[in-house]
Formats: structure tokens, C-alpha cells, sequence
């Protein structure tokens, strides 16, 4: 009808259709949507990971800041449930972290941690500190020359304790790099 219609005008056109897309073009697209969601939500997660250490180690400060004022366990945010019981520092390469109350998957998330039923930073014997490799003693691939423990009575002799190697890809691992510094 429509034909009959443009001859009628005196303009005759040849008219076809565009091609339906393939199927394997469609195929390829959401594939490759696919995989540049799943790329960005890789880095999505990488960079959440960094970002709260970081926030947490903020907050960690305030509550280690509240912990030297006297305040006992003083929690960073109400609903955590570890507090700051040391501080550690490595003067040379400008890094300061908190030291938390134990060294289980929770505490460990935001900063390392302080391995319950060995004596706390500043008292007699070994005192034990987790922490992950690729976040809060990543310092100790640079440089394992001085590090320094501060609790409110002093300096301490302690054991540092990560996943090892540093450079691994997968996390965790059987090997552990162990630091122990002694007090002089």
C-alpha cells in the first residue's frame, strides 16, 4: 500500500529493511558488560578495603587519644568491639598505627591487632600483634629497622606477626613473616 502510494507521488524507492542484529553480537556485548562490571567491581572492592582502614585508623586515634586520658576501652564507634591498646610507629618511613584489642578477623579488618593471653604492650614478656600484609604491616617489606611500641607505661619488647610473602596474590597462606624486637 504503501508503495503504490510513493509511485502515485512519482518518487519510487527502494526500501530495505535494516539487518537484525546477530545473535552472537548480542552475545559479545552482554559479555563484555559482564566483565567490565565484574572489573569494576573488583577495584570497587580493593580500593572499600583501603578506605577503611584508613577511616578506621582516624577513628582509632580519637579513641587512643580518650584511652591516654584515662577512658578504659574507649570504643572507636559505639558498636565496635575492640578499643586501642597500643600504638605503633616507625619513625623513618612515617607510619603510626593502632594497636587493637584482639587479633581476630573483626579487629584486624580496621588495624593490627594485640593476640589475647600474651601480656599487652608495656608489661613483662612477648607481647604478640596480627596484622594483615597488604594493609596495616605492609611497612614491614621496606623496612624492619626501628619500630616503636608506646602504651601509656612505656616502651615494650614485642613480636609482629603477618602473612608472608608480601608480594603474594592469594591472601592468607601458610608461611608467616615474624618480626620480634627486643626492648635495650
Amino acid at each position: 500500500m504503501n508503495r503504490k502510494r510513493e509511485i502515485a507521488l512519482g518518487v519510487e524507492c527502494a526500501w530495505t529493511p535494516l539487518p537484525e542484529p546477530r545473535r552472537s553480537s548480542w552475545l559479545w556485548i552482554v559479555f563484555i558488560t559482564l566483565l567490565v562490571a565484574l572489573g569494576a567491581w573488583q577495584l570497587g572492592r580493593g580500593a572499600w578495603i583501603q578506605a577503611k582502614a584508613w577511616l578506621a585508623q582516624s577513628l582509632i586515634a580519637h579513641a587512643w587519644a580518650r584511652t591516654l586520658s584515662g577512658e578504659r576501652q574507649a570504643k572507636p564507634w559505639p558498636w565496635a568491639d575492640t578499643w586501642p591498646v597500643a600504638r605503633l610507629t616507625v619513625p623513618r618511613l612515617g607510619i603510626e598505627r593502632y594497636v587493637l584489642a584482639g587479633a581476630d578477623g573483626a579487629a584486624m579488618a580496621f588495624g593490627p591487632g594485640h593476640v589475647s593471653g600474651t601480656p599487652l604492650p608495656g608489661e613483662a614478656g612477648n607481647s604478640v600483634i596480627g596484622g594483615h600484609r597488604d594493609t596495616h604491616l605492609a611497612f614491614l617489606a621496606k623496612d624492619r629497622r626501628e619500630v616503636w611500641v608506646t602504651k601509656q607505661e612505656g616502651p615494650a619488647r614485642l613480636t609482629l606477626v603477618t602473612c608472608y610473602p608480601f608480594d603474594a596474590w592469594r591472601a592468607g597462606g601458610r608461611q608467616r613473616y615474624v618480626l620480634v624486637a627486643f626492648l635495650s
